[in-house]
């Protein structure tokens, strides 16, 4: 397939509910390498390479910026931007503010919209399909990606093909969307043969999008192009304001615009679609043994049948179990049902609601600069193990209630404490006062590993006052 004026514009939001506990807020799923040796961006990300002349764009939630930076980095994949949501309005306004840019940059691609976090399983097919969207939507239509179903689904919406727009049955126009179906009705979509599972999959003009959106939803298109008028570029980012961004309405392409517009087409899909969206999901599409059960990571499993056990820190091991789902990581387990793992998200929400934390991050957190992770906390102290990436370094900053004691045991490390730099390599230690200004680099070629001991009367993140900052956190 040649180059084309096609512009991926890949979706990273979510909360990371459904697959939790692998999923976190400040980790969902799309950063995770769920199946094969790259996470679920980056299978999107290779995707579209040799798809377009255009390089991707990428929109995301402020906090998971540098994630996304550093994943196409990891790709070497170089990206037309990377927008910055300070919160999730859904996808109309995400997709509406991508081609508003382009727009003012004199420009009107075909944009290829993606979720970052799907499963496609035969890329040379998702290819040719891409190449049917694209002469569809050079016809002024908005395509939308149906998925061949496999059985009566009723987690997904449906689309029922109209009248055929090739000679080939490669495209339809839209008859009608259909929202979650029952079990028996489900299974009538399915054996009409004239509907599709709807993907979240979608090709259009950039201006047609936008034409039609001003038409159905002119609140959306407005909040839009305010938003827009107003961007700032940090680095490699692409800010949108959030005093206007928070007038805008939370609407989906489909309802936005797909149910609206007369000028809807689907493509059927049959490249191996997965969205991932559960356990069960996962169970789905993994390798299983002979008794039908997925193992991955140190686990045992013993007399168990159609059951998925992953382990992530430790050792795991099921004895005459059936058709369950059990996950564990360093600081959660959960077991439950196949048939219950809709549920979790219920699950998250309560973990949420009692105010602990295990629903938004995992003990290890990932900065722009490295990691760290904690590894054992009590009254008045807590221990970190930090990684510092080569040639990296944190902010300047101070802490009003912690001391820090910090022990290198890998790599160099250049210390600044109150104005003052020492060296310190491996086996040596120094000790950061509390209210003292200072500054951790890796000036090797190598990655800086430390641990941390905080000790004082509050040792939450909260606790820093940031002075100077690399990545624009001051």
């Amino acid at each position: 397939m040649a180059a084309s004026n096609i512009m991926p514009v890949l979706l990273a939001g979510g909360n990371g509910s459904r697959l939790w506990p692998l999923s976190r807020t400040l980790f969902p799923k799309q950063f995770i390498r769920l199946t094969g040796d790259s996470t679920m961006l980056q299978q999107t990300l290779g995707r579209t390479v040799g798809l377009s002349s255009l390089p991707p764009a990428v929109v995301c939630n402020e906090e998971h910026r540098f994630i996304v930076a550093e994943q196409a980095r990891q790709s070497d994949i170089d990206l037309e931007m990377v927008m910055l949501e300070p919160f999730g309005r859904n996808t109309a306004p995400a997709v509406a503010m991508v081609a508003m840019q382009q727009r003012e940059k004199g420009c009107d691609p075909v944009l290829l919209v993606l979720p970052s976090d799907h499963l496609i399983g035969d890329s040379e097919r998702f290819t040719e399909l891409v190449k049917i969207g694209e002469g569809v939507a050079e016809q002024g239509k908005l395509v939308t990606f149906g998925v061949v179903p496999t059985g009566p689904e009723t987690g997904f919406g449906y689309i029922e093909a109209g009248q055929n727009l090739s000679e080939n049955a490669s495209a339809f126009n839209v008859a009608r969307f259909v929202e979650k179906p029952d079990t028996e009705r489900a299974q009538q979509f399915v054996d009409s043969g004239n509907f599709y599972w709807n993907s979240g999959m979608f090709m259009f003009r950039a201006s047609t999008y936008l034409n039609e959106l001003e038409k159905a939803r002119p609140d959306i298109y407005e909040a839009c192009e305010q938003a827009v008028s107003n961007l700032t570029q940090d680095n490699d980012f692409v800010r949108v304001p959030a005093d206007i961004f928070e007038r805008c309405p939370d609407e989906s392409i489909d309802y936005a615009v797909m149910e609206k517009t007369t000028h809807a087409a689907v493509v059927p899909f049959d490249a191996g679609w997965n969205d991932l969206g559960s356990w069960s999901a996962m169970w789905d599409v993994e390798e299983k043994d002979d008794n039908g059960n997925v193992a991955i990571g140190d686990v045992v499993v013993r007399d168990c049948n159609n059951s998925y056990v992953r382990a992530d820190s430790r050792l795991v091991a099921t004895i005459g179990m059936d058709d369950v789902v059990v996950v564990e990581t360093k600081d959660a387990v959960l077991v439950v049902n196949k048939k219950l793992v809709q549920n979790v998200k219920q699950v998250v929400a309560d973990i949420k609601n009692k105010q602990r934390t295990e629903h938004h991050a995992h003990v290890k957190v990932y900065r722009p600069w490295g990691d760290y992770e904690c590894i054992d906390e009590g009254h008045r102290f807590q221990v970190k193990r930090i990684t510092v990436k080569p040639g990296e370094k944190l902010s300047l900053q101070m802490h009003y209630h912690r001391a820090e004691h910090w022990i290198v045991v890998k790599g160099t490390a250049i210390v600044e404490c109150n104005g003052k730099e020492q060296l310190l390599t491996e086996n040596q230690s120094t000790f950061i006062p509390i209210g003292a200004t200072h500054r951790l680099t890796n000036p090797g070629r190598l990655p800086l590993e430390l641990v941390e001991v905080q000790s004082g009367g509050y040792v939450g993140e909260d606790d820093i006052v940031r002075f100077e900052d690399t990545y624009g956190r001051s």
